[in-house]
This record gives C-alpha cells, sequence and structure tokens, in this order.
C-alpha cells in the first residue's frame, strides 16, 4: 500500500476527547487534515462549539460534542451520540484532564477530585470507547501523557520564577496512564485494538522567559513542543501506518530525557 494510503484516515470516526485544549485541538487539526471525521469533546460545550467551527471554515471534517468525563452518564451518552451519528468509533484519543491542584501544597481534597477525572473517569471513558471501537471492527486507543508520568519534577526549571511547586496529582495520573496503556493493550488482545501512549514534554504556551531558559537549555533541539510536533505522531498511531505499534508508550521531548 502507498505510504499515502496507509497515512490516510478517510472514513474513519476519531474522538478526542479535551479537543478545545491547547493539545486538543492541535490533535483534532491534525487527524482532520488526515481526512478523518473528527468528534471533540469537552464539558466546555461553547469552546468545543466554536473550535469545531473554525476547523469546518478551513474545510475540516469536525464535530463537537458534550462529555464530562467524571460522570459515568456522560460518557454512556456521548457512546450513544457517537454511534447514532456516525455508526462506528475507528479511534479514540484519550487527552481530557483536570487540574484542580496547583502544587504540593493544595488542600487534599482536590487530588480526589482530581482522581475522579483523571484515574475513575479515565478508566470508564476508556472501557466504553473500546466497547465502541470493538463493534465497529478494531481501531486504535492513543492515550497522552507526559514525560513526567516517567520522571519526577526538574525543580531548577522553576528557578528565577514564580510559578511554585508542580501538582502531585499530575505525577501520579500520569504514572499511572503508562502502564494502564500496557494493561489495555494485554486486555484488548485479540479485538483489534491497538493501545498506545504519548507522552510529551512541555508545550510552548509563552510561560515566564526564565522557564523558558531554564528549560530549554536541557533540550537538544533548544525549544519546547509546538502545536505542529504532536500532529504527525497521533496521525501514525491512528492509521494502517501504525498496524503493528501496540502497548507502546512514545516520548516526544525534542530528545530531553535523552
Amino acid at each position: 500500500m502507498n505510504v499515502k494510503e496507509l497515512l490516510s484516515l478517510r472514513n474513519k470516526v476519531i474522538l478526542v476527547t479535551g479537543g478545545a485544549g491547547r493539545y486538543g485541538q492541535c490533535i483534532a487539526e491534525g487527524l482532520a487534515e488526515a481526512d478523518g471525521t473528527v468528534v471533540i469533546a469537552s464539558r466546555n460545550q461553547k469552546a468545543i462549539e466554536e473550535t469545531a467551527a473554525r476547523f469546518r471554515d478551513t474545510g475540516l471534517d469536525v464535530h463537537a460534542m458534550p462529555v464530562d468525563q467524571a460522570d459515568p452518564a456522560s460518557v454512556a451518552a456521548l457512546k450513544a451520540q457517537i454511534k447514532t451519528t456516525f455508526g462506528r468509533l475507528d479511534g479514540f484519543v484519550n487527552n481530557a484532564v483536570s487540574r484542580p491542584m496547583k502544587g504540593y501544597d493544595a488542600p487534599i481534597d482536590q487530588f480526589a477530585e482530581s482522581m475522579t477525572v483523571n484515574a475513575t473517569g479515565m478508566m470508564d471513558i476508556l472501557r466504553e470507547m473500546a466497547d465502541l471501537i470493538e463493534q465497529s471492527g478494531g481501531g486504535s486507543i492513543i492515550n497522552i501523557g507526559s514525560i513526567f508520568g516517567m520522571y519526577g519534577p526538574d525543580l531548577s526549571n522553576y528557578e528565577g520564577t514564580n510559578m511554585g511547586t508542580p501538582p502531585p496529582d499530575y505525577f501520579f495520573h500520569n504514572g499511572g496512564l503508562i502502564n494502564l496503556n500496557r494493561y489495555m493493550a494485554k486486555v484488548l488482545a485479540g479485538k483489534n485494538i491497538r493501545v498506545n501512549c504519548i507522552s510529551p514534554g512541555g508545550l510552548f504556551s509563552h510561560q515566564p522567559q526564565q522557564f523558558l531558559d531554564n528549560y530549554t537549555k536541557k533540550v537538544p533541539l533548544r525549544r519546547m513542543a509546538n502545536q505542529d510536533d504532536i500532529k504527525g505522531l497521533v496521525v501514525l498511531l491512528a492509521s494502517e501506518a501504525g498496524a503493528y505499534i501496540n502497548g507502546e508508550n512514545i516520548v516526544m521531548d525534542g530528545g530531553m530525557k535523552a
């Protein structure tokens, strides 16, 4: 098969949760640019509708559907809406997160609040969408994690800034996600569903200059990730070009942890 055909997502329906977020928008854009039909989902219905409309204005096939990942009934409703509207689901990019904790000393009830979305809710939506993908004949699940699911925080990145200490729930949830990814790949064996994780390094979002200086000097490419860096990798894993990649955690950090 021609490599362009291998990378094509034509006639594939792919869900991206957190689709109006920083990474969610560029992921959705990349999948749609590869001719996929993309559903972006979030609690913030206004944001996803505006994002989907902006993409449609450029000729991309992007749709908005609401979901509250902390609510099993909402997850079930999203699953039903996708099946009713499109009749199938070929891919799921698990990208939604909640960030109630702002640092090490944040109230402990915020940790529990975080886990409702980032652990319990994530497991719920993974199972439900895996079931719909199985009903559709198979496909791809892509978990979006972080290099901080693999390593502790480098506090020197925050020297000279007022950014505080990174929150513990972020490290806890991303560390668990990497092994849950392996678990799902094994449990779904024989169902023609591939499950992979992408662990990016930092995404540029106009952080304080001192943070950028501290961080980028440790990256061989001397920059943070930009909006386009994740597109190709997501399309690879969602398409037939990645048909034999399964159970992997792919680090995308510009060589920072080489």
